[in-house]
């Protein structure tokens, strides 16, 4: 019978085993939702790399499950972008080469003491330098960062408020490594359990001594979510739909109702007669609208979507364009040399227009909001952004009605109970088709999600929090910390390799016959 090392040892049983363990931490996401697996969901890739043969086979077994990390996160992608899919997660895939190098430096054979304790600081940092990598908004952003997925966790949220989504990733990498070396090298189990309680101990020291958002007041926030609507004059009956829904909540005492990305589809200064009716929608239930126009715009070039503002008066001036924009989905990066994407997927078939700033608008009573479209929200920043700059509540209008029967929508909801956390602001994610969510100051959910197979119209009452967090006061420590201890760890490597080059060799003695040998021979 053959043995797992056997099959191991066979380039493509190996490569193809890489796959598999890389692409295991996509459990601990929506819609499975395994949080606790992200604590191991690691080591088995960890151990693969470590018994990799050479330092190149290391790299490669990183690459093979950077590859099936990614496909596994972005599958729902496949009906959109076809073979792409394979393309992008290939492509991003490769950032997590050196880390299976790595790994293999660190922890292969029979470490040191000081080797196993310099893996438990720079293989997690490692991984968070390839997070802060990708998390640049052309390569796709931070979709499906390692700590997104302790979204319904109360102690990780808190760990949230103090060094963001960044620190939660850093701590549970140090557990994966800290439990392939409790399971792989039983001699350096000391430095294992110490790191062990380390991430204990720093979990327990946030949930005792972060602030919490002492929470003063609440405003009624209404979400409008039509539901999905295809086939002819979709914009128009789409619009119709909401318009009826929003009737519904007259008299409900609202201070403010969002409708989902693309919920117009005409521009408003070329549709007066749109404007007119949200105005009056503004008027019946005395509140302000805050829509989402997806469309060419009058007054310059380019489709651009945008989070505008209606009252009883009509527009208000208020308006943000969004920024960040979806690779391939609303731009295609290096169209020149990329375009051929739009022939085997619905690719962005011309590119949508970006924004230059962040906005924060006035919406009645007091009330400051913060508004971000789509996936604006898997940036850590673009909230603590809008938090600096002084929102009560942070909203986003989103559509993920593409790829309604998958993972997304979920994944998608879960990420505004992060942004919520580190902020410290209440977070709605309002969608079109679902799910559509809203996240207290804390993190934690307030009412009930909206499903994908929703259709209606949902007041929630949300709470205001004062106050900042560390994350919003301190910005992205974590990050810098973990580029400087890779840097110093490389500083070192470089600087003991220099001291081994320049080290005096032993003199060859010689025998009784002359002929060169080497002590110890």
């Amino acid at each position: 019978m053959k043995t797992l090392g056997h099959w191991l040892a066979s380039p493509w049983y190996r490569s193809a085993a890489a796959v598999v363990v890389g692409a295991l931490p996509v459990l601990a996401f929506p819609a499975p939702s395994l949080w606790w697996f992200a604590y191991v969901a690691l080591v088995p890739w960890i151990l693969l790399a470590c018994g990799a043969p050479t330092g190149r086979r290391a790299a490669y077994d990183g690459w093979c499950g950077g590859f099936g990390f990614m496909f596994a996160m972005h599958h729902w992608l496949l009906p959109n972008l076809h073979v792409f899919t394979f393309v992008i997660a290939a492509l991003l895939g490769a950032l997590w080469a050196p880390w299976g190098w790595l790994v293999r430096r660190l922890l292969g054979g029979v470490p040191s003491r000081g080797r196993v304790v310099a893996a438990l600081a720079v293989l997690p940092a490692a991984w968070l330098v390839i997070e802060l990598i990708r998390s640049w908004h052309a390569l796709g952003g931070p979709w499906g960062v390692l700590g997104a997925s302790q979204w319904q966790v109360g102690a990780a949220l808190r760990l949230a408020s103090v060094g963001g989504v960044w620190l939660l990733s850093l701590l549970l990498v140090a557990v994966n490594v800290a439990v392939a070396v409790l399971v792989a090298l039983r001699r350096a189990r000391l430095p294992a359990v110490a790191a062990v309680v380390t991430v204990a101990a720093v979990g327990s020291a946030a949930w005792v001594w972060s602030p919490r958002p002492q929470t003063d007041e609440r405003v009624r926030i209404a979400v409008v979510q039509p539901g999905v609507v295809a086939g002819p004059a979709s914009a128009d009956r789409r619009f119709d739909r909401e318009e009826r829904l929003t009737r519904e909540l007259a008299g409900r005492d609202v201070d403010l109702i969002v409708w989902g990305e693309s919920s117009v589809g005409f521009d408003l200064g070329a549709r007066p007669d749109l404007a007119r009716r949200l105005a009056a929608l503004s008027r019946e239930t005395g509140a302000e609208l805050l829509v989402n126009v997806d469309a060419r715009r009058s007054d310059r070039p380019g489709i651009f979507k945008s989070s505008v503002l209606v009252g009883p008066e009509g527009l208000t001036g208020d308006r943000y364009d969004k920024m960040r924009l979806v690779p391939f989905g609303e731009y295609i990066p290096a169209r020149s040399l990329l375009g051929w994407a739009t022939s085997v997927g619905k690719a962005a078939g011309e590119d949508r227009m970006r924004g230059t700033r962040q906005v924060v608008m006035d919406a009645g009573g007091g009330l400051r909001i913060g508004p971000m479209v789509c996936f604006e929200t898997a940036f850590p920043d673009m909230s603590r952004t809008l938090a600096e700059d002084g929102a009560d509540v942070l909203l986003t209008q989103s559509s993920t009605s593409t790829f309604q029967q998958s993972w997304a929508p979920a994944q998608h909801a879960s990420i505004a109970a992060l942004r919520a956390a580190e902020t410290g602001r209440p977070m709605v994610h309002a969608t079109l088709t679902g799910v559509s969510a809203v996240y207290g100051p804390d993190g934690g959910r307030t009412g009930p999600w909206l499903g994908t197979d929703t259709s209606a119209a949902h007041v929630y009452d949300v709470p205001l929090a004062h106050g900042t967090t560390p994350y919003v006061r301190f910005g992205d420590r974590v990050p810098q910390a973990a580029l400087l201890t890779v840097a110093a760890w490389c500083a070192a490597e470089v600087l003991r390799v220099r001291r081994r080059s320049r080290s005096p060799r032993a003199p060859h003695a010689r025998t009784a016959h002359g002929s060169p040998t080497r002590p110890g021979r």
